[in-house]
């Protein structure tokens, strides 16, 4: 049974006592449902000494006399009447109830930009299955872990431009992360400056008390018309924090197949300094990372030092269903004084 049927289940409803609805309850009073089980003994002991208390003389009959008589079971009535009237009687002083609790969350939330380089670099394979695809992935699982914190998207090569502005739509976030590929921009390089400019234009007129720039990039400064340092200095005059991700290991690295089907290794170099200094600039962190574990493992780290708190808000709303139960055990008791007061006490009487 849902528990929006029970406010409008009246008390007479035999609804009651199904198994189902007895086991949907929270009893406030369990222990007492154990006072269930003498019942059945304090019936049996009535009966046995009924049974020795009101012997008769013997006397001797045929087997055709012994005939049953339906009044034989009908004189147990009171008794069964009586043990309802007590078991309802316990359950309702075992107090059933049902509790809905709603938690509430609330933050004041995080502005977040993701600035990810799709540059033709990103295609190298010292990541699995490219840096590319380890770069989505980890901001897809960054993205899960938020809550109620703003994120934006920019992607950059030669050029720059905003993916996605600030939302809280995560779904719609990780459904544009997924479609990101090397083509989408035509021009080639890595449009460093470009991307921080795209992403402070976004973050401008944000009145978070926390603004966070997570730049990820593979290599240096080689397109877009600002310069990455002037770019820095302009997001921090609007109180952006800066993160930056150099990705990528130095020296022979694998990039396509050749010929014969083989790894093709080429010669990688980075120069970090420039992600370096736009950390120092947006007083963040620079972290170098040389796999698809190290990348995880700086995303968890940024997840844990922007971490906003999150605060509770929990509503109780508690109903109370022992006078149903109590309703009943009247109605049987009226049942069994009508026993024990009317024409029927003369069938049920020996």
């Amino acid at each position: 049974m849902d528990d929006d049927i029970y406010a409008d289940l009246p008390w007479y409803s035999i609804d009651w006592f199904y198994l189902s609805t007895l086991k949907n309850f929270t009893w406030e009073n369990r222990l007492a449902l154990f006072a269930l089980v003498l019942i059945p003994l304090c019936i049996l002991v009535r009966w046995t000494l009924r049974y020795f208390l009101n012997q008769k003389l013997p006397i001797a009959l045929t087997r055709s006399q012994l005939r049953s008589n339906p009044t034989n079971l009908v004189r147990m009535a009171p008794d069964f009447l009586m043990a309802l009237v007590f078991s309802l009687m316990i359950v309702a002083i075992a107090r059933p109830q049902k509790t809905n609790e709603k938690v509430e969350q609330w933050t004041e939330g995080i502005d977040i930009m993701l600035a990810m380089d799709i540059s033709q670099s990103m295609q190298i394979e010292d990541f699995k299955p490219n840096r590319l695809e380890a770069a989505k992935e980890v901001a897809n699982d960054f993205i899960d872990g938020r809550f109620q914190d703003r994120i934006g998207i920019v992607i950059f090569s030669g050029d720059a431009y905003s993916l996605s502005p600030l939302t809280t739509d995560y779904d719609l976030l990780k459904s544009y992360i997924e479609d990101i590929e090397f083509d989408m921009i035509e021009n080639r390089g890595t449009a460093i400056g470009s991307a921080l400019a795209v992403a402070t234009n976004r973050m401008r007129e944000s009145d978070s008390k926390s603004k966070v720039l997570i730049l990820l990039s593979d290599g240096d400064n080689t397109a877009g018309n600002i310069d990455p340092i002037t770019a820095a200095n302009l997001a921090t005059a609007y109180d952006i924090k800066m993160y930056s991700i150099a990705i990528g290991k130095e020296g022979k690295v694998p990039f396509g197949k050749d010929f014969f089907g083989r790894p093709r290794m080429v010669d990688n170099t980075m120069d970090e300094s420039t992600l370096r200094e736009i950390a120092k600039i947006g007083e963040g962190e620079f972290f170098r990372v040389g796999d698809n574990e190290a990348l995880e493992k700086v995303f968890e780290l940024i997840d844990n030092y922007e971490k906003a708190e999150i605060q509770e808000t929990r509503y109780k709303d508690t109903q109370d269903y022992y006078r149903n139960y109590l309703m009943w055990a009247l109605v049987f008791l009226i049942v069994w004084m009508f026993t024990k007061s009317t024409f029927i006490t003369n069938v049920l009487q020996d």
